[in-house]
């Protein structure tokens, strides 16, 4: 039994509450303002154990705080704008995501005081009424305490933001009755705006900003907690930060962490938050796999080598779990239990110390890694001296394909790292595959008795023997690592080599899972969610990019698009039918360009492209006639055929200094000149007994261009 935390304050107070408090301060008075109010409250802890999410501190400690912030900043509903800041201010990324998981500002209120227990044990909320845009809450002291005006307005302003977790306003909030005026308890009459009330673009995509910023904290937290972890191969050291990354993760009074002793003997116990009998009762019932009888979040540690323990977030007797607590939770067990592998690994292999570092520089590597591509050559390159094998591969399982394809490899020649490179692996050609994802399980391949495809490529590769190992993640496949070895060098097969391979292939396929969820953050921040093309800041990079790599002599052209008629389009047959549309149209100009060419949605009806390496201006104004080729032909949509034309500006550029934006503001200045030359030539037509409609015949747009030499960008 290890490392019970007993902390010397009562844990009261969550470090969710002091953190939102001194980052307000620091936001309003800078970090003098926050060093006063240390000093007033005569705090003796440091900015970053109370900026701490998981620590706990008294209550006593709280009203301090709470005094002296309001003194400093000389402002009496400091504590109120505190609360009404704390989504933005203080709240953790895992707390908001369940959050929003609820569905609703209605469910969020419905479980606030479950959600109460994550900022203070003195205190409890009851629900008296809860409707579609309304509720009324009562806020208690538990007793032996009794809240101030300052707790009070926290707790006021705390709940108004539950609506701003889904893009709403805040609710507002009548105060009937406050304890602190001699009221048994405060009461909060709540009210917020539906959905529907507000623009629903506009919501959603505040929605949206909320879910990327804190997915994007989630994954730091994650990426940070990992980084920790595989820091030490001191076990005494690893279990307390394993259970303060708990508190992180799931802000609750208590965290318990209990593992199996990898040498054997009593299993190994730390807690916060606990007295040492009441962790070592729950820390015996929670290895047993019993209830706990109490409310808890209780996930395994367990990889696919070793089921090493249990992890619990506790709370209160009358508190319980908000949503999806156990994944959050469960996210953090995995690098528990990569941590923990890693610790039995390397004691186990002590006898061989290029392996040990070998294995914490892997562990470290991957820590940091944030693409699928670095990490597939991370664990590629790390194989043979984690293995021994001469030769080794990962492969991913792409599942539209249906094929297994290889993504990096090392040890072979250039030949045979071409031909692993280039091919591509279907089950139905492949038993061996099958068999993998089917059940899992590694495979071993010896020089003979292999499927045809197998064999044949060990004889290309020049290979004797090969061990498969299965990434698996979420009870599915992810790929696979392989190690080779030439005629008459591999080892035992069926030692230590599969448990080192195993060892690997757990932590790679962790950090695949969280390359892909980076990689998926990166790509909606980059790109038009309806069209999938890149979008304004992703277009000006590029094109940055590309005037960047322009040497003398050579030309850039961008292409300024605007569709004629769009907006008779969303008018005539609604605003679905212009999606589908848009998205025609990006289809459209991603088959008319040259490979190398790049195609952005701006805005709106806005469609940008780039031509590297162009001739000249004939060269140009020819490509955005191939371009304007896509609206010869009507666009079928479900509402029926729809005919649009189009405007179009080029720039070219020709050398010197320019940035992006220059260049793009005078294509899209040549395309309006272009667009009111024509809107002057329909209205003369129109008066002749001339024009038509969007359905009509199209109307052919002309090319306006700017070949303007770079210098001359700046007159």
């Amino acid at each position: 039994m290890t490392g019970q935390g007993v902390e010397a304050e009562p844990r009261e107070t969550s470090g969710a509450v002091t953190s939102s408090l001194l980052r307000y301060v620091r936001a309003q008075g800078g970090e003098d303002a926050v060093t006063e109010v240390l000093r007033r409250a005569d705090v003796r802890h440091d900015v970053e154990e109370l900026e701490n999410p998981s620590r706990w501190w008294s209550y006593e400690t709280r009203r301090r705080l709470y005094s002296a912030a309001t003194e400093v900043l000389a402002d009496p509903e400091t504590l109120f704008k505190v609360g009404c800041a704390a989504v933005t201010n203080g709240l953790a990324p895992s707390l908001i995501l369940v959050l929003r998981a609820v569905g609703s500002p209605r469910q969020v209120y419905r479980r606030v005081p479950q959600v109460m227990a994550k900022f203070t044990t003195t205190s409890t909320m009851e629900i008296l009424d809860v409707e579609a845009t309304s509720a009324t809450i009562v806020y208690r002291a538990q007793p032996g305490h009794t809240h101030s005006r300052m707790d009070c307005k926290y707790a006021r302003g705390l709940l108004t933001t539950v609506p701003t977790l889904f893009g709403l306003p805040p609710a507002q909030i009548e105060h009937s009755h406050c304890e602190p005026e001699g009221h048994p308890d405060c009461t909060y009459h709540l009210s917020w705006q539906q959905r529907s009330w507000l623009g629903r673009r506009r919501t959603d995509r505040s929605s949206k900003d909320l879910d990327v910023a804190s997915l994007q904290g989630q994954l730091r937290a994650l990426q940070s907690a990992a980084a920790e972890l595989v820091s030490s191969d001191d076990l005494e050291t690893v279990l307390p930060r394993i259970v303060a990354r708990a508190g992180e993760a799931v802000l609750a009074p208590a965290h318990l962490l209990a593992v199996s002793a990898p040498a054997g003997g009593p299993p190994l116990v730390h807690s916060v938050g606990l007295a040492p009998e009441d962790a070592e009762r729950l820390a015996a019932a929670l290895l047993a796999g019993e209830d706990l009888d109490v409310p808890a979040v209780v996930v395994d540690v367990a990889s696919t080598r070793h089921r090493h323990g249990r992890l619990a977030a506790i709370y209160p007797p009358g508190y319980g779990v908000v949503g999806a607590e156990r994944s959050v939770l469960a996210a953090y067990a995995d690098h528990t239990a990569a941590a923990l592998d890693l610790l039995i690994a390397l004691k186990d292999a002590k006898v061989d110390a290029d392996r040990v570092g070998a294995a914490l520089h892997l562990a470290h590597e991957l820590a940091t890694a944030v693409d699928v591509a670095t990490v597939c050559d991370v664990v590629t390159d790390a194989l043979p001296r984690m293995v021994g094998c001469t030769s080794a591969s990962l492969m991913l399982w792409d599942s539209a394909s249906r094929r297994l394809r290889t993504q990096a490899a090392a040890g072979l020649d250039p030949a045979g790292t071409r031909r692993l490179l280039g091919a591509a692996f279907d089950p139905d050609d492949v038993p061996e595959l099958a068999g993998i994802l089917t059940d899992g399980e590694p495979r071993i391949l010896a020089s003979h008795g292999n499927s045809p495809a197998v064999e044949g490529l060990l004889r290309d590769l020049r290979l004797a023997d090969a061990v498969v190992m299965p990434l698996v993640a979420d009870g599915g496949i992810l790929g696979v690592a392989t190690a080779s070895w030439e005629a008459g060098e591999s080892p035992a097969l069926l030692g230590d080599v599969l448990a080192r391979l195993r060892g690997v292939a757990d932590q790679a396929s962790t950090a695949l899972q969280k390359a892909r969820l980076l990689e998926a953050v990166r790509h909606q921040a980059s790109h038009d969610a309806l069209t999938g093309l890149p979008n304004r800041v992703l277009f000006l990079e590029q094109l940055e990019a590309a005037l960047a790599r322009t040497e003398a002599g050579e030309h850039v052209a961008v292409l300024f698009c605007d569709l004629d008629g769009f907006k008779e389009v969303n008018d005539t047959v609604g605003h679905a039918a212009g999606d589908e549309l848009l998205q025609q149209v990006a289809e459209r100009l991603r088959a008319s360009v040259r490979p190398d060419d790049t195609v952005g949605r701006l805005s709106g009806d806005e469609f940008a492209v780039i031509l590297p390496g162009v001739a000249g201006d004939d060269d140009a104004a020819a490509l955005a006639g191939r371009l304007l080729g896509c609206f010869d032909e009507p666009f079928p949509l479900e509402a029926g055929d729809v005919r649009i034309g189009s405007s179009v500006g080029v720039a070219v550029h020709a050398g010197g200094d320019v940035v992006a934006e220059q260049l793009l503001r005078t294509a899209d200045a040549a395309m309006y000149r272009d667009k009111n030359v024509r809107r002057a030539r329909r209205a003369s037509e129109h008066g002749r007994g001339g024009g038509h409609g969007v359905t009509g015949p199209r109307n052919r747009s002309r090319v306006s261009t700017t070949a303007t030499p770079m210098h001359r960008l700046h007159d």
